[in-house]
């Protein structure tokens, strides 16, 4: 199975295909180095495979090599950043305890 995580600025997300499908997207606002993340879904017949933290961590990691800084607003965010600390540093220090890191 084929996983890939691709930045879609022109749709402000991150989409995940698996074998070439649309499986899912991570909606984004940027203002600056600063990525708000307001909402990740996963399509249907794709759930409960894991792939949720697919796409989070292959989102998180494209911004980090981009030098940018997170706003995790969609509650599934933090919670897969809490298994990744080098993830978590993204957001701001500041920020964290708003997101619960």
């Amino acid at each position: 199975m084929a996983e890939i995580v691709t930045d879609r600025p022109a749709d402000r997300r991150f989409e995940l295909h698996v074998d070439g499908v649309l499986a899912g997207y991570v909606d984004y606002r940027v203002s600056g180095s600063e990525y708000a993340l307001p909402h990740t879904r996963v399509l249907d017949q794709f759930g409960g495979r894991g792939l949720g933290t697919v796409l989070v961590v292959g989102a998180l990691e494209q911004i980090a090599e981009q030098g940018g800084q997170v706003l995790p607003y969609c509650s599934f965010v933090p919670w897969v950043m809490r298994d990744r600390p080098d993830l978590a540093a993204l957001v701001p220090e500041a920020r964290r305890a708003e997101f619960g890191l």
